[in-house]
């Protein structure tokens, strides 16, 4: 049997989640891209084996998905954007956080909310990264030459930022209530 709990977060509990991602951020600029990207995978290896909720892992395994994005050269995900998930992953190479990990059950609750938030600010270069990844495997797949394949992932790589970028663009107008209206975010890490 499941049971399936839902929550809101209200603008306080996104406020206090919104300086808690700052603290990290500001923290991190005093690490490198490895070490940000090593301390996030740090995380991923510590649920490995634990007996943590599902609901938790799935959304841990998510940091899974940013740091292959950060570290795929074949992707090589601009500027800004690198910066934006690498100061995402931030908070997750903290091992000071909001509820203790070594808490029981609950541990990485925190993690969890954080991924969430993450995941929905990021949603184009997530989606442009997995079209991405997607269109260069059924390329992979296919009998093609390397040479025909480095101009074609090129091509795929520009189309698809070009894409995420028109996007984000569109999403931050509508958040000014410009260009299509539609009001604010209710959390933007950026």
């Amino acid at each position: 049997m499941s049971l399936k709990v839902t929550f809101e977060l209200a603008t306080a509990d996104l406020d206090h989640f919104r300086r808690v991602m700052k603290n990290a951020r500001a923290v991190a600029k005093n690490r490198g891209r490895e070490e940000v990207l090593a301390g996030a995978g740090a995380l991923l290896t510590s649920i490995e084996g634990v007996e943590i909720p599902e609901f938790i892992r799935d959304r841990l395994e998510r940091i899974r998905s940013l740091i292959q994005m950060v570290r795929d050269e074949e992707w090589n995900l601009p500027e800004p954007e690198g910066s934006h998930v690498l100061n995402s992953l931030a908070y997750f190479c903290e091992p000071e956080d909001l509820i203790p990990d070594e808490v029981a059950g609950l541990g990485f609750l925190d993690d969890a909310i954080m991924v969430e938030l993450v995941v929905r600010e990021l949603k184009h270069e997530i989606d442009a990264y997995h079209d991405f990844c997607s269109f260069r495997a059924a390329r992979d797949a296919g009998d093609h030459d390397l040479v025909d394949r480095a101009e074609w992932l090129a091509a795929r790589r520009q189309a698809l930022q070009s894409r995420m970028r028109n996007r984000r663009r569109r999403d931050r107008q509508r958040r000014r209530g410009g260009a299509g209206g539609g009001g604010r975010s209710p959390f933007s890490l950026f």
